[in-house]
């Protein structure tokens, strides 16, 4: 590591200070000579590939992993966690991407769990509430009351209270996994304030995402990791995302978005949507051509999701009609589309795209297995090579899915429905959650897909993924279609039309 660009930040003592941390699994060394500086308010980056080591880093500090070498101090203390509580009673607090909270308990129960204020040997609830109100107020959180149940709670306020729990703990320094994973595009702004009024009250917070835009927003530093190995530690300002994937997949990249393959032209209609509707879309007009990407963009509850679930009959459309190659049919069930050659790749894969306990190769031949059984035979032969095409990365086509990557779980999804030969694929989210070298290969086989004249509707939340994709931009607003821009107009364009302003001013206010 270049010791001349260590972590930038406030001239200040070192609250966490990790050097040479190492760590093997069965003989596998998964993270080798790792460190980190912190101070006090800084917020630094950790970014790699899925499987370069930044899981490993996080659990050794959060006392889930012990190191094979290295030290790590907190304040300059060195410090040995052998367990969560140990990490937490040092001030070393970690939010991770799978949330660990109770349902049927209270916000302040949750939060002061094992810990909870007593008077007279019984709980103090009204201390408790009260500890809790004044938790969330200085996170600059209002109208979460201590007494809500977490079930009743939306993803964005639950991950506020892993927070505040995170925070009751009188933490020097919050690691946060994923933290915007699961949120509404209008939620993230939330988590940005809170990390920022942490920042302001000398939180030193490791930041772990896919999502390089929040690295840049809200980051002094980023560290990359590349299969086990620091390779690289700057300050956010001497970096821009060129050089940031660059550095992250070891490679340069002509084009993060690949240009369309050789030969690839929109053919004759393969999906014509006319007048459709049902409970959460109306009146949508849609004509998807072999050959071509066409993005959907727009709001969160804007439709996107759920124009691919009427179309792949999850909730049928009740008025309009739907045509396939030409020849109106009517899906009422998604076995329905399947027959028809629709594919739909869900927004949620471990949720509704994998079978997590299955194998690699028994999950990639579910939809074969499921909707045409007398190809079983043929698709068996094939599926390794489509496996092979995609790079999965694991020890065998035995191992079950729910020891993959992210990225290697989407691979699979994917050729879970390529094994059916669709002619047209519906891709929700198709890049939600995975690592850049993952991404770039997701649009790689979209980019396949195209020349080989299968249409391919896409929803994305990433409005760069949507423009640098899309040959058309189809946006929508209140279950309605809005408008159509073409490929690579810009993002102020297609936020213009998602919103209704009639002008970019308005967007901006």
């Amino acid at each position: 590591m270049d010791n001349d660009t260590m972590a930038a930040g406030p001239a200040s003592t070192p609250v966490l200070t990790v050097r040479g941390l190492t760590k093997s699994f069965v003989g596998n060394l998964v993270l080798q000579d790792a460190s980190l500086e912190l101070v006090p308010g800084q917020v630094l980056g950790l970014v790699g590939e899925n499987g370069a080591g930044k899981s490993t880093l996080m659990k050794i500090l959060a006392g889930v992993h012990q190191p094979d070498g290295g030290t790590i101090e907190v304040g300059g203390e060195e410090v040995s966690f052998s367990h969560p509580v140990q990490a937490q009673q040092a001030g070393l607090s970690t939010v991770f991407q799978e949330f660990n909270l109770l349902p049927e308990r209270s916000v302040a129960e949750n939060i002061w769990l094992g810990r909870e204020p007593r008077r007279r040997g019984l709980v103090d609830t009204t201390a408790m509430a009260a500890a809790t109100d004044e938790l969330l107020s200085g996170l600059g959180i209002t109208g979460l009351r201590a007494s809500r149940r977490v079930r009743s709670l939306s993803v964005a306020e639950q991950q506020v209270v892993e927070i505040a729990k995170a925070v009751s703990f009188d933490a020097r320094i919050i690691q946060m996994d994923e933290p915007t994973a699961a949120l509404a595009d209008h939620e993230v702004e939330l988590l940005y304030t809170i990390i920022r009024r942490l920042a302001e009250r000398g939180v030193a917070i490791i930041y772990v995402s896919h999502r390089l835009k929040e690295i840049f927003d809200l980051c002094d530093t980023i560290t990359v990791l590349k299969d086990g190995v620091q390779v690289a530690t700057h300050p956010v300002a001497e970096l821009d995302e060129g050089a940031l994937v660059r550095l992250m997949v070891g490679r340069s990249m002509s084009s993060f978005f690949p240009d369309a393959l050789d030969g690839t032209a929109a053919g004759e209609p393969r999906l014509e949507l006319s007048g459709v509707g049902n409970g959460y879309v109306d009146g949508v007009d849609l004509t998807l051509r072999g050959g071509e990407i066409v993005g959907i963009a727009g709001l969160q509850g804007s439709g996107r999701t759920e124009l691919l679930e009427g179309i792949f009959g999850v909730t049928p459309f009740t008025r309009g009609t739907l045509a396939l190659e030409g020849k109106r049919v009517s899906i009422r069930t998604p076995r329905q589309a399947v027959r028809h050659g629709l594919a739909l790749i869900t927004e949620d894969r471990k949720a509704t795209g994998l079978a997590l306990r299955q194998s690699i190769l028994d999950n990639a031949l579910g939809v074969v297995r499921a909707v045409f059984p007398s190809r079983v035979a043929a698709a068996r032969s094939v599926v390794p090579g489509t496996l092979s095409t995609l790079a999965v990365s694991a020890r065998s086509l035995a191992q079950e899915a729910q020891f993959l990557s992210g990225g290697n779980q989407q691979k699979v999804v994917l050729a879970r429905w390529l094994a059916a030969n669709p002619g047209v694929v519906l891709m929700d989210e198709p890049t939600r959650g995975i690592d850049v070298g993952a991404k770039h290969a997701i649009y790689e086989v979209m980019r396949s897909l195209a020349a080989e004249g299968v249409a391919v509707l896409m929803v994305s939340s990433e409005l760069p993924e949507v423009i640098g994709m899309s040959d058309r931009i189809v946006v929508m607003k209140d279950g309605r279609i809005a408008g159509e821009l073409p490929g690579g107009s810009s993002e102020e364009d297609v936020l213009t039309m998602a919103t209704g302003a009639s002008s970019p001013e308005q967007v901006a206010s």
